[in-house]
């Protein structure tokens, strides 16, 4: 499955890996996604989103206008 965020399409990023030694090797920065169920055109579904697009409130997460109970 790819790691890409369902909402702004952001995808793994590619670095080097610097040890103390300054031996240099390629790694990948992965995105910080989370399986959310959201709603799209009414209907709930399962997507991948990044931290980033849940904080910012791009994705409509299903269920989040069940009343809240008052302590």
């Amino acid at each position: 499955m790819a790691m890409r965020c369902e909402i702004c399409d952001k995808g793994p990023v590619v670095g080097r890996r610097v040890s103390h030694a300054h031996n240099v090797r390629p790694r990948r920065f992965e995105p910080n996604l989370q399986m959310v169920k959201g709603v799209v055109n009414g209907a709930n579904k399962r997507m991948k989103v990044c931290t980033r697009c849940i904080r910012s409130g791009k994705v409509t997460k299903a269920g989040a206008n069940r009343a809240t109970k008052a302590a």
